[in-house]
């Protein structure tokens, strides 16, 4: 059995820094779009619709989203981390994008499940069969719907997180420790 001694040795929890290299960071990105079971069910199953349009391929939609959210998720990191420090660790990294993979599959779900409700309402022949449409529509979309977006928005977040994690950022070096009190006082001055 393993003895952890401190909070550090625990897996995840080692100091991270960013690499020094963009082409890192690029290829975190790109690594993190490409979701393996998005890209093996591309391949297995290709879409029968390739274009955007009413009736595009939901694995499309995920795809497009995931090129945006990836990179947007990478650029949202770097600045809480150039304000606070923080996330410090790989875990703190992955923890991250999934908070913020699931809030963003929530919300798009919603706003999905409010735009066909609210098309359903205005292609209605009258008000009843709009209200009849609204509440099918926000049983499907929402109620049915809402938990899957979030398990799959999820389960993406967690591969681009472990990407970014392993890929863009390198432990961070070991720090020195002050023994004599000569270090404090080098950038007081300056």
């Amino acid at each position: 059995m393993a003895r952890f001694d401190t909070a550090a040795d625990l897996p995840g929890q080692t100091p991270v820094v960013w690499r020094r290299t963009r082409a890192s960071i690029l290829l975190a990105a790109l690594a993190g779009v490409a979701w393996p079971p998005l890209i093996l069910t591309l391949l297995i199953w290709p879409p029968e619709n390739w274009l955007l349009g009413r009736e595009i391929d939901w694995r499309l939609t995920v795809l497009l989203v995931g090129l945006i959210a990836v990179p947007a998720g990478l650029f949202v990191i770097r600045r809480e981390r150039d304000r606070r420090g923080r996330p410090g660790t790989r875990l703190g990294i992955v923890w991250r994008f999934m908070l913020y993979g699931g809030l963003l599959a929530a919300a798009a779900q919603t706003a999905l499940a409010l735009l066909i409700s609210l098309l359903g309402l205005i292609e209605a022949g009258n008000v009843i069969q709009g209200f009849g449409a609204t509440e099918t529509t926000l049983l499907i979309y929402g109620v049915g719907g809402l938990p899957v977006a979030i398990l799959v928005g999820v389960s993406y977040a967690l591969w681009a997180g472990l990407c970014a994690a392993f890929i863009a950022f390198a432990p961070a070096p070991d720090r020195v420790k002050d023994r004599l009190g000569v270090l404090g006082g080098a950038g007081a001055g300056s």
